[in-house]
């Protein structure tokens, strides 16, 4: 559609909520203005609005207008492990939960250490993605922690570089990819995770663990490699960027980083922060890497999101098959979804209950990321009038549309994600997604998003 109005919405626009008409051409945001078409005209007579300005116009009446959601972390599993996940079937989810933008994690076949390997996944982006699909770069070659990957081929087309699966045990190879990627202006970005340390656990090394008789994961195994690289960042200068924090003594160290004025940034994910080990249950829809771990671990990273010593809030979004989440706790699989769930989940449990402004949640889902990792100077594998910043004048339509009021069932069957491994099901929560759009063309729309237009 060439020209699209939508009328009469709350739009998050200068970091205020503000009933708004958004004009959209061509892709791109022309005109912001204050709602200037009565409730008599959203009335069933109200086909002269198409008409005379020959113009989609969409009644947005009751609906929120968000900046599309970011996500740093996402797991879209092609090329090499379609049966999981593909890139089409990963940035579709995206779009039903209200994402126009995912940063797809390095653990493939092949692993995207070279140009070449990172052009098999970029050609399946240019033919299958709905939503923008910007991929990390490998820091060592095949993820095994020993050569760096290409860093310079590499660095114009990925968001940053990272071993995302597994930690860089390392220290001095770590150091080595801090400079390389502080040369070309790329953070590091840490799956934090000291394996010795780990030793077997499969769930968090608390209450749940000692009471099944599980082997547990300490805190430790986390925090102390985010204690050595945070080091090793202040000596390089690097900018350097924790994975899905699960810990108190890691949300401490960012926070002190931070007012030391580090480059240091850090995200969690919805699970950590709605919930703690005793909310556990022996199904492999709640196993993970890190660990869903203790209520003082989520108190302190609620607290880390409202004060912005996190800077984002990213699912880790990780489908595997039925087969391999089916073997309960001790042997099912790491990880699950959560690009369909992400938001209303947090806008349930932490905005509708005050923990959280809802200002803060939409900066730490959109803008803050996006602005933080210079999102829109990566080149894309397929062509794009770019990457939205923000609901303004100029900026490429990239937003999603939600229904605040209604509430639903948290459902995997529904998911469009093939994986369907989720500790939400089953949830009560407000928020349905109502429509989605990335450079204006609808990359989803709720069935009856198509009853809002006024024709």
């Amino acid at each position: 559609m060439n020209k699209l109005k939508l009328v009469n919405g709350t739009v998050f626009y200068q970091d205020h909520l503000q009933r708004m008409d958004v004009t959209i051409e061509n892709g791109r945001i022309v005109r912001l203005d204050p709602s200037s078409i009565s409730s008599e005209a959203l009335s069933p007579s109200r086909s002269r609005l198409s008409q005379e300005n020959h113009e989609y116009v969409m009644d947005c009446s009751s609906l929120h207008l968000f900046p599309g959601f970011v996500d740093l972390h996402v797991h879209f599993r092609e090329p090499g492990f379609s049966y999981k996940e593909t890139i089409e079937t990963g940035s579709k989810a995206a779009a039903h939960g209200g994402y126009t933008v995912c940063c797809t994690m390095p653990n493939l076949r092949p692993v995207p250490d070279s140009r070449e390997n990172l052009e098999v996944q970029r050609e399946m982006i240019r033919q299958h993605a709905v939503v923008h699909v910007l991929p990390y770069g490998a820091i060592t070659c095949g993820e095994k922690g020993e050569t760096l990957a290409d860093f310079e081929a590499l660095a114009p087309y990925v968001v940053g570089f990272t071993d995302d699966g597994v930690g860089v045990a390392d220290g001095a190879r770590m150091r080595e990819a801090m400079l390389a990627a502080k040369a070309l202006g790329k953070p590091i970005v840490a799956h934090a995770e000291d394996l010795p340390l780990v030793r077997g656990g499969v769930i968090h090394d608390g209450t749940y663990a000692k009471r099944h008789n599980l082997p547990g994961n300490p805190s430790e195994s986390e925090w102390k490699q985010v204690e050595r690289d945070i080091a090793l960042a202040e000596e390089t200068g690097a900018r350097y960027h924790v994975c899905h924090i699960s810990t108190k003594e890691s949300v401490a160290l960012v926070r002190d980083a931070k007012k030391r004025g580090l480059a240091v940034t850090g995200e969690t994910g919805p699970h950590y922060l709605t919930m703690t080990d005793e909310d556990l249950e022996d199904d492999g829809r709640f196993r993970m890497n890190p660990p869903i771990r203790s209520g003082a671990d989520r108190e302190a990273l609620i607290e880390a999101l409202s004060d912005e010593t996190l800077l984002a809030v990213a699912t880790d979004h990780a489908p595997h098959s039925a087969e391999e989440k089916a073997r309960g706790l001790a042997h099912s699989a790491n990880g699950i979804v959560g690009l369909e769930t992400a938001f209303p989940v947090l806008y349930t449990r932490l905005v509708l209950t005050g923990k959280l402004s809802l200002e803060r949640l939409l900066h730490a889902m959109s803008l803050d990321p996006a602005a933080a990792f210079s999102l829109s100077s990566v080149k894309e594998a397929k062509e794009s009038i770019g990457i939205a910043t923000g609901i303004e004048p100029g900026a490429p339509a990239d937003l999603c549309i939600w229904d605040l009021n209604a509430a639903t069932t948290i459902n995997p069957k529904t998911f469009l994600s093939k994986g369907r491994a989720t500790p939400f099901a089953g949830w009560t929560v407000r928020g349905i997604c109502q429509a989605t759009l990335v450079g204006g063309e609808l990359a989803y729309e709720d069935p009856s998003w198509k009853e809002r237009r006024l024709d």
